[in-house]
């Protein structure tokens, strides 16, 4: 049963609901005009100098940065819980990508070692961000919506994620139009990404309001170190979320991996231009919006782990059909595919977390989440760099290894039951709420 303050405040009416799905849209700016699309490419040519060493620069700047989204994530989720205030974490997070994002704009030609800094503490609000917003979902909509509320998040998120990059874009051409270098567009696209995270998270901070878990109400307080810890030790108690997290991480692995490298692979395996590569961007954003959207509904309707079986199938035939793909209309119908694969896949991941995850604990269990997507983040794209590296340079059947990682997540799949998980849920719920209320 919701908790009393839980039933004070009520579900969300649709404005509250759409005000959280700003979020996603807010800072999806950043991932793929930042990590994605444009800083990457400008960090490695323009700041590092195309050194041999750049790539490993960029990618070792982001592998920290998880790394301690990773660490911090269950604490941070914790420490909101006992607060019984999201917002506040949240607005931290937030400032640190936006301002990070900003500095961004000042990294020129041999500041590598400034940018890759810059790069870590952006990325790592970036992250926390992430997580928070997500433990949210829970609180705003009773589970039978959970499906279709993560939806429209992602949804919407990948819609802000194509608005701003085509506003970099058509600044980029206009630029480049007037002579201008990748020296002169690029720090102002960063400015660009921030103030659009900045004014599209607004909604956010001003409608939705904090629905304070039972764990506030009690007046509960840890150590800060004894919250991670406490996450952690909570997790095993609920086996089919805890399972479920580990399959996650499998699958992730896989994602992390198509997101990171999709553009070196357009690059190097098809022969893809620029202009096409950054198209092909597009295509997938707006094609991974639309699954998002469609599978929404469906997820509510079939059930959680159902649905995410069925994007775990589909991934794995997209990564067949990028493998199969000689021609570049094959391999548009593969990036399609993989674009309506990812906004499914990642929708319905979080929905199925924020139905097994205890009331008033969801702060902790999201960190636990972000912590599954971030180990991902360091484990995957590497694993495919290595088999690259190991086959001479076949990138092909690298990415066709990659579908075992969606593969071995069907498998770690078929154990969770979210029947069973429902209920270790309700348990654990009434027996936290009778110890923390103990003197």
């Amino acid at each position: 049963m919701p908790s009393p303050a839980r039933r004070d405040a009520g579900w969300a009416a649709p404005g509250e609901v759409l005000a959280w799905a700003f979020y996603d849209f807010a800072n999806s700016g950043y991932t793929t005009v930042v990590t994605t699309a444009l800083f990457n490419m400008y960090f490695v040519r323009v700041v590092a100098g195309s050194a041999d060493w750049a790539a490993l620069l960029w990618t070792g700047a982001l592998s920290v940065a998880n790394a301690l989204v990773l660490l911090l994530g269950p604490w941070v989720g914790q420490s909101a819980d006992e607060s019984g205030r999201l917002k506040p974490w949240l607005a931290v997070s937030t400032t640190v990508c936006v301002l990070g994002t900003v500095a961004l704009a000042s990294v020129g030609p041999g500041e590598y070692l400034w940018g890759a800094a810059v790069v870590v503490v952006a990325t790592v609000g970036f992250g926390l961000g992430e997580n928070l917003i997500a433990a949210f979902l829970p609180r705003l909509v009773p589970p039978d919506r959970l499906g279709r509320t993560s939806a429209l998040g992602w949804g919407i998120g990948y819609l802000g994620g194509m608005l701003t990059l085509a506003l970099c874009l058509g600044y980029v051409f206009w630029s480049r139009a007037r002579g201008g270098t990748m020296t002169d567009f690029v720090p102002v696209t960063m400015v660009f990404v921030a103030a659009v995270f900045a004014l599209t998270a607004l909604p956010t901070f001003l409608r939705v309001r904090e629905r304070p878990g039972p764990l506030a109400a009690s007046g509960y307080r840890s150590r800060p170190w004894q919250r991670m810890l406490r996450a952690w030790r909570d997790a095993r108690r609920l086996p089919d979320l805890a399972r479920f997290l580990v399959c996650l991480a499998v699958y992730y692995c896989g994602i992390q991996t198509v997101v990171a490298l999709a553009a070196v692979y357009a690059d190097q395996a098809m022969g893809f231009s620029t202009p096409q590569t950054l198209a092909m961007i597009l295509v997938v954003n707006a094609a991974a919006a639309a699954g998002a959207f469609a599978l929404g509904p469906l997820h509510d309707r079939i059930g959680a782990v159902r649905t995410v079986a069925l994007t775990l199938v589909a991934w794995t035939a997209a990564l067949v059909v990028a493998y199969l793909a000689r021609s570049a209309a094959l391999f548009w119908v593969a990036a399609a595919l993989v674009g309506v694969c990812i906004g499914a896949s990642q929708s319905s991941g979080r929905a199925l977390v924020a139905l097994l995850a205890p009331e008033g604990h969801e702060g902790a269990f999201f960190g636990l989440w972000g912590v599954a997507i971030k180990l991902a983040a360091i484990v995957g794209p590497p694993v495919y760099g290595l088999l690259t590296y190991l086959s001479g340079g076949d990138y092909r059947s690298a990415l066709l290894v990659t579908a075992g990682f969606f593969l071995v997540g069907l498998v770690l799949l078929v154990g969770v039951d979210e029947r069973r998980g429902r209920a270790a849920r309700q348990r654990f719920q009434e027996l936290a709420e009778s110890s923390e209320t103990m003197p």
